[in-house]
């Protein structure tokens, strides 16, 4: 089922392949890109345009699915301890077993959809992540359940892995940010509705629906993805999966994160986590031995040495570390430290996503207008401050205290996620755009992993600190929470500070390189057929 298009039109670089040498990251910056992104000329009809938006609801709507659905299995967790009467460590697995899913799943996928077609492992994407739901949705028990969450993760890795390479082809490239930027709020209204969805049908439906409301939603999606996404043809078709590679790299990523959540309970020094340790090291190490030497390879490692894509991947990576590991505790905070009603919490929690739902979009409007690196300095700034301000955090202050020294952070993401990822995809060619948007999306998902397990170990041992021994989370003192959270907010900071030197070194290479103007993406135009 396919339904061809015709106002797409493929970029210059492909139709002038014979004749032109092909652009690749190692001279960008010696040289202007002959084209990192399809473009569509800025006289199109209404028509064309008004097809864009169409692409970018379908492409969102698509990402929205996947921040719901893991928004609402979250807040079921203890609903399906009950009804499976399953342990936690067991019912962890739900999410477990997702996560993992997509981190060693998510690059071997963008790697095929640069050889077979973004549209149709993105629309594949979608079909097995609503088989999934479904199957999730009729699980028998919590082994079924953890076993069809990994086949919905597929579905889902295929689908994260390739949003953003869709639009960062199909839009044109100086509105890239505002479509980067539109589709990152959805993700971010997901997050924010998902708890409400899943609170509302947990009380007057049951656990089930939680999976199977995905359903009518991914339908429209797939329809929209069929009628208004256009075929985008692979460059890389006559090009052989690289199945060593990926094994390894999977593998590799396998053990890392296994090893990062086993040390929650075991510790980072026990000898199944330094086992997971030193085999994840060794994978990686022979990964990329392999993809030296094999002709067609699963990552093209010279994406790497271009600095804008390498040291924006390491400062993205950084603030998911930092804002996984703090908003994992915060809520810990309002319900213990400051005794506020569940119903409290979860409205103070929503403040973060809401306001990245509403500054997204326009983030990434001012990236393009002013430039990326711009906009995505002034949001690591903000978020630095933030951090700083949280470190005064009162352990029985009105809530009104975290909301005003809290939403710095909040503005702070909202203004740096888009011109980053946007910076990222920028950096890419076309040809490998697919896996570009992989790597973008697995380093996030990781970092996530990292910051739930690391921080999260560092403050339950700055716990014991500040308590003089070790202590039950609930049975601490709100003075004892509140201290163990400052020193979680300065290891935050100190993240934070790193990434926005590494954002400041970039910005000097790009003036250096003369590439400040060069953003304004100057790759040539051509006319819709």
């Amino acid at each position: 089922m396919e339904f061809h298009t015709s106002w797409y039109t493929a970029p210059m670089s492909e139709t002038m392949s014979k004749t032109k040498p092909k652009t690749t990251p190692e001279t960008i910056s010696e040289t202007m890109p002959e084209t990192t992104s399809a473009q569509i000329n800025p006289s199109h009809s209404e028509h064309d345009s008004a097809r864009q938006w169409w692409v970018l609801v379908a492409v969102s709507l698509s990402l929205f699915l996947g921040s719901v659905d893991g928004s609402i299995v979250n807040v079921a967790l203890p609903t399906l301890m009950q009804e499976f009467n399953a342990t936690f460590p067991t019912v962890q697995w739900v999410v477990l077993s997702y996560l993992l899913g997509l981190t060693v799943l998510m690059v071997s996928m963008g790697r095929l959809a640069d050889m077979i077609g973004k549209k149709r492992v993105f629309a594949t994407g979608i079909v097995l992540f609503l088989i999934g739901s479904a199957l999730c949705g009729l699980a028998p028990s919590v082994n079924w359940l953890i076993g069809f969450r990994f086949l919905q993760s597929i579905g889902a890795a295929m689908i994260l892995a390739l949003g953003t390479a869709i639009l960062t082809e199909v839009w044109p490239s100086y509105k890239r940010g505002q479509a980067i930027g539109f589709a990152a709020g959805f993700i971010s209204l997901g997050i924010v509705i998902g708890p409400a969805i899943g609170g509302i049908m947990l009380q007057y439906l049951s656990w089930h629906w939680i999976f199977l409301v995905n359903i009518p939603i991914g339908a429209l999606s797939f329809l929209l993805v069929m009628i208004y996404v256009p075929p985008l043809r692979p460059s890389g078709m006559r090009e052989s999966f690289d199945i060593a590679g990926a094994a390894a790299l999977g593998l590799g990523l396998l053990s890392l994160t296994s090893g990062i959540t086993l040390g929650q309970d075991l510790g980072f020094t026990s000898a199944p986590v330094l086992g997971l340790s030193v085999a994840a090291a060794l994978l990686v190490v022979l990964f990329v031995w392999l993809e030296m030497h094999v002709r067609y390879p699963m990552l093209d490692l010279s994406l790497f040495r271009e600095p804008q894509f390498s040291l924006n991947l390491f400062t993205g990576t950084l603030t998911f570390v930092a804002i996984s590991g703090v908003v994992l505790l915060l809520p810990f905070y309002l319900e213990l430290a400051l005794k506020l009603p569940q119903i409290q919490v979860g409205l103070y929690m929503a403040i973060v996503p809401l306001v990245m739902t509403v500054l997204q979009p326009l983030s990434g409007v001012l990236s393009d207008r002013l430039g990326t690196r711009r906009v995505s300095s002034v949001g690591l700034f903000f978020v630095l401050g933030g951090y700083l301000l949280m470190t005064g955090l009162a352990a029985e202050g009105p809530p009104v205290d975290y909301v005003l020294r809290f939403l710095p952070v909040a503005v702070g993401m909202s203004l740096f996620n888009s011109p980053n990822n946007s910076a990222i995809m920028g950096s890419a060619p076309r040809n490998r755009l697919g896996v570009a948007s992989a790597v973008l999306s697995m380093v996030r998902t990781l970092g996530q992993v990292i910051g739930v397990a690391v921080l999260g170990a560092f403050f339950y041992q700055r716990l014991a600190v500040h308590n003089s021994g070790s202590v039950a989370l609930e049975a601490a003192t709100p003075q004892v929470i509140t201290a163990a959270l400052h020193d979680q907010f300065w290891l935050a900071s100190a993240l934070i500070a790193i990434g926005l030197i590494a954002s400041l070194l970039i910005w000097r290479w790009e003036i250096r390189q003369g590439l400040v103007a060069a953003r304004r993406e100057s790759e040539p135009m051509v006319e819709i057929g």
